[in-house]
């Protein structure tokens, strides 16, 4: 008989990997309740409660390093915040686990029925992934076939050339998504000028950073300025797929960047790497789709339960996941859905 491989002894990815899509799927399905209802913290506080709650019945000891914000500003879910339960009887080994979340990325899309939001996950060893503060980070994203050849400190215009070079394409034949914000009007005018195809979106830089990374979903780089966690969130995406996320981090007030000074982030000119925001050797990343978006379909809803589609992947397995899951919410009623 073959020795039975011992919990610790195993990977944290592979614990953890079926049992983080729980959590994303439990917050996508409360928070989809919501859609199109233009209730944006109720969507959220939805994600959050159901996130948490699903959270404390799985076996390991996690503590939240990105997420809701400080102890002060979230009731749940905030940064430094234990979570998950230890049986000692069952698993005395349970193992410790870092964990970045964005529970609901995209409460406007939901409130408003729009594409693309998600609910969100990462897991590593402890230290595996940067406690970031919450502000923002100048960012450039692309696919594995582009990692390595671009550089954030150049101009977009340097970097569209070697995106299209890397990728065997006329720079017209690139797309690139950008926040539509006003802080980023010279950003999308020399994407313009450069002859690039852009995407606007509203909300939702962390999707569409994942998309870029996946073949077949038309997205070839992800550039400009958004959230710090979701930067985090990123790079451990991006690691498991081989992809590449440079960032600087961008301070919005002499407060963030004293706070950001103090987690060791005061230099404004360092470029931080995929490998750096995503340390550990052990990750996890999983979520599940709200509202359909290029990469997973949003919560389907039927008589007595709810069907969602999911990603799930773990760095050392090397493994990809799509999880295509039906809820049974009522057991004794036959599911109305095609299967």
């Amino acid at each position: 008989m073959l020795p039975v491989e011992a919990p610790e002894e195993k990977h944290v990815e592979q614990l953890l990997a079926l049992e983080m899509i729980r959590v994303t799927e439990a917050a996508a399905i409360d928070s989809a309740r919501f859609m199109g209802r233009g209730e944006k913290d109720g969507a959220d506080r939805a994600a959050v409660e159901a996130m948490r709650r699903t959270m404390d019945e799985i076996e390991f000891a996690g503590r939240i390093v990105i997420g809701e914000g400080e102890r002060d500003q979230a009731p749940m879910l905030f940064i430094g915040e234990q979570v998950g339960r230890r049986s000692p009887a069952a698993l005395p080994n349970a193992p410790e686990v870092d964990i970045a979340v964005d529970p609901l990325e995209g409460t406007n899309l939901v409130a408003y029925g729009q594409a693309g939001a998600i609910t969100v996950l990462a897991a590593s060893e402890t230290g595996g992934l940067v406690h970031a503060p919450d502000t923002y980070l100048d960012k450039l994203c692309v696919g594995p076939v582009v990692a390595g050849k671009v550089d954030i400190r150049e101009s977009p215009t340097w970097n569209l050339r070697r995106i299209a070079e890397a990728l065997g394409r006329r720079i017209n034949d690139i797309t690139v998504v950008i926040l539509e914000r006003p802080r980023h009007d010279a950003l999308i005018a020399e994407v313009r000028e450069a002859g690039a195809r852009i995407k606007l979106i509203t909300d939702g830089d962390l999707s569409a950073a994942i998309s870029c990374a996946v073949s077949g979903t038309g997205v070839h780089a992800v550039m400009g300025i958004g959230g710090a966690p979701e930067g985090v969130l990123t790079a451990a995406a991006l690691r498991c797929l081989g992809g590449e996320i440079q960032a600087r981090f961008r301070y919005r007030s002499d407060e963030e960047r004293a706070r950001g000074a103090a987690m060791g982030h005061g230099d404004e000119d360092r470029v931080y790497t995929t490998d750096e925001l995503a340390s550990g050797d052990n990750i996890v990343f999983a979520a599940t789709g709200v509202t359909a978006g290029d990469l997973l379909q949003g919560v389907r809803f039927f008589g007595g339960g709810a069907r969602t589609h999911s990603l799930v992947m773990a760095y050392q397995t090397k493994q990809v996941r799509f999880v295509d899951t039906v809820h049974m919410f009522d057991r004794d009623r036959p599911p109305s859905v095609r299967l």
